[in-house]
């Protein structure tokens, strides 16, 4: 079977200058991973998945509406042809360990290639199935090995970090004073008049 037989036809893409909210709506309302982008000729130059939208809302902190894909795709993209065999396909995204391929001719893209679109395609039987249950099981096996290069670059580290925000000022509380109210007490002095008068009265 080859990749044109089990691909998903006419797939929703962005483009690099939408926006992250719109593709956050697209992927919402799609029921959608991920999404290719196509230039004005609809040839692929990238991939947007949802945790680069969210990712990108973290560390850039600015609101989704203002950021654009361009900025936050993959520009690295594996694809294939809509005549490759599905068997092909299936290797490549065990070699690049991804779910998804983007399915071009001469670069457009014409469908993609999913994962998913492997595992509906098993539980069909014939020559409806592109690749039987235990072949699926591996390619997934195979996509979550976990990667040697996992650890980020230095230079990415520098463009993965939060925006820093700045820290509320902490509400000024008046402070109590410990101190005792002073007490006037009469003097001594003061007091020996009073006494010499009532003597005197007696």
């Amino acid at each position: 079977m080859n990749v044109e037989q089990c691909m998903t036809k006419n797939p929703r893409a962005c483009t690099p200058g939408d926006t992250l909210s719109s593709v956050a709506r697209l992927l919402w309302e799609h029921d959608l991973g991920a999404l290719p982008v196509v230039d004005a000729a609809g040839m692929v130059v990238g991939m947007i998945t949802d945790r680069d939208v969210c990712m990108a809302a973290y560390t850039s902190g600015a609101p989704l509406h203002l950021s654009a894909v361009a900025r936050h795709m993959s520009h690295t993209v594996f694809s294939i042809g809509a005549k490759a065999d599905a068997a092909k396909a299936a290797e490549l995204m065990k070699a690049r360990q991804v779910r998804r391929l983007p399915v071009v001719e001469n670069g457009r893209l014409v469908g993609m290639l999913t994962l998913s679109d492997f595992a509906r395609s098993s539980a069909r039987k014939g020559k409806g199935r592109a690749l039987g249950h235990k072949e699926v099981a591996r390619v997934l096996a195979c996509i979550c090995e976990p990667r040697a290069s996992a650890k980020p670059s230095a230079e990415e580290k520098g463009t993965l970090q939060p925006s820093p925000r700045q820290a509320a000022p902490a509400p000024k509380v008046a402070a109590k004073s410990t101190s005792k109210p002073a007490v006037k007490s009469a003097s001594k002095s003061a007091r020996q008049p009073r006494a010499r008068a009532l003597a005197k009265k007696r």
